[in-house]
């Protein structure tokens, strides 16, 4: 195991901090996958599921197994780390910027567009060149684009480590939740035995679903990059010089932010090495994989269930549960009138993520159920 020190910009004078990656493998080797944990840095499972990878990672090392490069980034977020205020951790957004840690990534296909250093005039009829010419010009595109801020500098260098990545796989969890991924229809096949090794209750995808996240940052480029060549040089020239969708990425939900346990987490980490062998980036016996427990839905099918007022919150449900149309997934009580309000299903589907609190102001976002049907617009992820 190599590991890499990378220094962001100092946001103050007597103030440094460092993000750090774990390589294995020989650089370059392929297929590259990376894994990082806890970008939004309150949520922890990610960290020690990490820790149990680097394990089985350093004994396949040992054994000279690591066919392709893997890379781990343990901490995704030093600058959140350290954002603890009256004894909460509050690591989702910087509080010099209030902005989303998981939020505001490059917009590579629009960069890889620019004049001057378009792309399209390198591409070939090659697809395993172009995908190699597409990798590079994200590279030099962030160079081209740098960082001012310790926020800009965190963003670009976890983008430097990824973008070239044959999969990235962004470690989350929910406030309570089972086991779900997000990602994008391109990317579903590669990932769904991801999902079936994991044991998902849900997948929900979504062609962007606002704000640039991390993950749809990595894969969004590749099939924006196409529709965008369609437009401005036609597509006789897309079909003429093709590429491959070359990054499968997702942002996996390791369950709920107390979900903290060894048992789990060693588990999540045999199933993560499972799928790294099933990709040949670890060399072994090809894993079984089980049959989903889910069926991908939309994300603009998910039912965000509301608070109609302010009260105490309690669950009639249980995340992982199978609801029904007409369901009560939780009660608002108002404590001093009695007044109670069931919080009703409107669709057939998945309870995947729930609140941590129980008490509820007026609009909380109760909880999440994965619909089979489309019907939202707009931004598809809260703040």
């Amino acid at each position: 195991m190599r590991v890499t020190e990378h220094p962001l910009i100092s946001p103050a004078i007597g103030t440094q901090r460092t993000l750090v990656s774990q390589h294995f493998g020989v650089a370059g080797a392929r297929p590259k996958v990376v894994l990082q944990a806890s970008l939004h840095a309150d949520e922890l499972p990610g960290m020690l599921v990490l820790h149990h990878l680097r394990g089985l990672l350093q004994a396949a090392e040992a054994q000279g197994r690591i066919a392709g490069e893997v890379v781990l980034v343990p901490m995704a977020n030093p600058i959140g780390l350290n954002q603890t205020v009256l004894h909460s951790q509050l690591g989702r957004f910087e509080l010099a910027s209030a902005d989303n840690f998981n939020r505001s990534y490059p917009p590579f296909a629009d960069w890889l567009m620019e004049d001057g250093h378009a792309v399209a005039p390198l591409l070939t009829a090659d697809p395993a060149a172009n995908v190699a010419t597409i990798r590079a010009a994200m590279h030099a595109a962030l160079d081209r684009h740098a960082p001012v801020t310790e926020l800009d500098s965190l963003r670009h260098t976890l983008m430097h480590l990824a973008c070239d990545a044959d999969v990235a796989l962004d470690l989350h969890c929910d406030f309570e939740a089972a086991m779900h991924l997000y990602t994008e229809p391109p990317c579903a096949d590669k990932l769904l035995p991801l999902a079936a090794l994991l044991g998902a209750r849900a997948v929900l995808l979504a062609e962007g679903s606002g704000g640039r996240c991390y993950d749809e940052a990595l894969s969004g480029v590749w099939w924006q990059l196409r529709q965008k060549l369609s437009v401005t040089e036609g597509q006789a020239f897309v079909d003429s010089h093709p590429f491959p969708q070359g990054c499968a990425s997702t942002t996996v939900e390791l369950r709920g932010q107390t979900d903290v346990r060894h048992d789990l987490a060693q588990a999540d980490a045999a199933a993560l090495l499972a799928y790294l062998t099933l990709l040949d980036a670890v060399a072994g016996p090809v894993p079984d994989v089980p049959a989903l427990p889910c069926q991908p839905t939309p994300l603009a099918g998910t039912q965000v269930l509301m608070a109609p007022h302010s009260g105490v919150l309690t669950y009639l449900k249980t995340p992982g549960d199978d609801i029904a149309v007409g369901d009560v997934v939780a009660e608002v009580i108002h404590p001093a009138t009695g007044q109670t309000s069931p919080v009703v299903s409107t669709v057939n589907g998945v309870l995947y993520a729930r609140h941590i609190v129980r008490w509820a102001t007026t609009g909380l976002e109760v909880g999440k159920i994965s619909g089979a049907q489309a019907f939202r617009t707009g931004p598809l992820l809260s703040a």
